[in-house]
């Protein structure tokens, strides 16, 4: 169970989202507890997910970064399930039905649907944000708008940690 209640679906929620992950990020300089907590929060203020964590480029692949929910892959190669795919798309995918998705990794097999949002830095991806849903169809376009609002508070705040650590 959550443990704050907020209205789901609505912009003033996902707003407070945003401006959660503002305040905590503001004058913390360390990556890992910045993105740790950035998945706490998302993982608080988006009902119906099992899983939201962040993956980071090493050379030329995926590695499990900080997340909330079920053990999940370590290592995912570019071009492989919906996170690899993101980071050769460069760009956004949701996915309705996870089942539909070429290739998907299934690491929770109650996972339906998904979102995966690239981290962008000088035109190039350091890290993906990943979110699962046990239900059909979760994602929409009100989430993908504040969600990838999220990661761009992530990108101004923490591209140098990332850099440093690649």
């Amino acid at each position: 169970m959550k443990q704050y209640e907020f209205s789901d679906h609505t912009e003033e929620n996902y707003e407070r989202m945003v401006q959660t992950v503002k305040a905590f990020l503001d004058g913390e300089s360390n990556l890992i507890a910045n993105l740790a907590n950035t998945s706490a929060i998302i993982n608080e203020y988006v009902n119906d997910i099992n899983w939201v964590g962040f993956y980071l480029m090493d050379k030329d692949e995926l590695v499990l970064g900080p997340f909330q929910g079920k053990p999940a892959c370590i290592r995912i190669p570019v071009g492989k399930g919906v996170c690899g795919t993101t980071v050769e798309k460069k760009e956004t995918i949701v996915v309705t039905d996870v089942h539909q998705f070429p290739g998907h990794i299934a690491c929770d097999a109650a996972s339906r649907s998904e979102i995966v949002i690239p981290m962008m830095k000088n035109g190039e991806v350091v890290g993906v944000l990943d979110i699962d849903s046990p239900k059909l169809n979760r994602f929409t376009a009100l989430e993908q708008h504040y969600l990838e609002a999220v990661v761009k508070v992530i990108e101004k705040h923490l591209f140098n940690l990332i850099k440093s650590r690649s």
